[in-house]
């Protein structure tokens, strides 16, 4: 059931929420929760279509409502519903709609939700294509780069949700902390009865890898077990198996299967935890991407250590120890697998250090009076917070004004009848 509550708050959604598909989704249901507990009354809203893998909505309660791209029904939608908070899905969503959110909803609080830093790994998968470091500068040249940046300051509050981002962010960008909060993925604390549950040493093997076949870094990580990891680790663990599981997994990945030779392409999992809770090690040599890796903290979650590169740990656990071991050379992350998988004590450890992560830095309790005292913060001192983001203020005005013309064209475009 709905909340019974005047407070309400709008989610503009760049897809339906799919928790079983990508950690994004988990990442949105995180914060669902969040607000139903805050007790709003919440309206999900999206341009896209729902597919098989879309979370039942329905069943928290949360209204939906699909919109249009260019389309001033959306601004009578948002006068009717008079949100106390508008929240982005990724900058593309505040792209699209932000200036009719700020023309019709003025007093809403406006927060985006990074997922990731997108400019920051699509230019990390450019510099991979062509060989090259992807330096600060690098990132800072791309106009994706600038897109995002303009969307954040145009925002009251975005959340960042890796370490290693929110120093870019203000170190290198050096926007205002004000405008920013660390907000990672959202989990009950890791307790002695948690760990009880979870599978011993001897009652794992194989090995894991999971990913959504749509996120182009995960595609990369599959062919680089698969040409340069997987036959050095199966050469010395002939018995063992390596098995690969994500939706929407495109033809050449399912080619890529070879039981034979313990290359295993299993599709869509119905349950995540459970394939990651039986699998002796968790393994994603990730050669791009931005973000923190939901696969790897869902292998803390389930007492799974994991072998990855720098790119996989990143922003992750500052200076923890990792959970289990990192390489970026592919034999030295192959011989990583193969020593971890063989040696208990070693394995005993990397676990531990996984659940010091999970409470540490992912404790739910923590994270969300941390979000409820931010946003009860900048609800009563909104009009102060905007008045000291002058770039904010500059860029609503000049680049929304032709975001805002562009949209005002291509709607009265589609409402004329076209000539033939």
């Amino acid at each position: 059931m709905p909340p019974k509550t005047d407070k309400k708050i709008l989610i503009i959604g760049y897809v339906w929420p799919e928790p079983k598909t990508t950690a994004a989704g988990g990442r949105m249901l995180q914060l669902i929760h969040f607000f139903l507990a805050q007790d709003y009354r919440i309206t999900f809203a999206s341009t896209a279509a729902e597919s098989e893998f879309s979370f039942n909505l329905d069943s928290l309660g949360v209204l939906k409502k699909a919109i249009l791209l260019n389309n001033s029904s959306f601004d009578t939608f948002l006068k009717d519903l008079d949100p106390e908070i508008v929240l982005f899905d990724r900058f593309m969503t505040e792209e699209q709609f932000g200036w009719r959110v700020v023309e019709n909803a003025p007093n809403a609080l406006r927060i985006l939700d990074t997922e990731d830093l997108h400019s920051l790994r699509i230019a990390r998968q450019l510099a991979y294509k062509k060989s090259i470091p992807c330096t600060e500068q690098f990132w800072l040249d791309q106009d994706q780069t600038k897109r995002e940046m303009a969307s954040i300051y145009r925002c009251d509050l975005s959340l960042i949700i890796s370490l290693h981002e929110m120093e870019l962010l203000t170190k290198t960008v050096k926007l205002d902390p004000n405008l920013l909060l660390h907000l990672p993925m959202m989990y009950d604390a890791i307790d002695e009865e948690k760990q009880n549950d979870w599978l011993h040493f001897d009652q794992k093997k194989d090995f894991v890898c999971i990913g959504n076949g749509k996120h182009a870094p995960n595609i990369d990580a599959v062919q680089t077990l698969k040409k340069d990891i997987w036959p050095l680790i199966r050469k010395e663990l002939p018995l063992a198996n390596l098995f690969i599981y994500g939706a929407y997994m495109p033809e050449s990945i399912k080619q890529l299967n070879s039981p034979k030779k313990g290359f295993c392409i299993m599709g869509h999992a119905n349950n995540a935890n459970e394939v990651i809770s039986q699998a002796r090690l968790n393994l994603a040599p990730l050669n791009f991407g931005a973000g923190i890796k939901g696969k790897l903290l869902s292998g803390m979650l389930n007492g799974t250590p994991s072998i990855t590169t720098e790119i996989g740990a990143e922003g992750i656990c500052e200076n923890l120890p990792w959970n289990g071991m990192i390489a970026n050379d592919m034999e030295t992350f192959s011989k990583a697998a193969i020593l971890l998988y063989q040696n208990e004590d070693k394995w005993s450890i990397a676990r531990q250090h996984g659940t010091d992560i999970i409470n540490s830095f992912y404790n739910k309790a923590v994270l969300q009076i941390k979000l409820r005292d931010k946003i009860e913060l900048l609800t009563k001192n909104l009009d102060e917070h905007r008045a000291s983001n002058f770039i904010g203020a500059m860029l609503l005005h000049h680049s929304l004004a032709s975001t805002k013309f562009m949209s005002k064209w291509i709607s009265e475009k589609n409402s004329k009848p076209q000539l033939e």
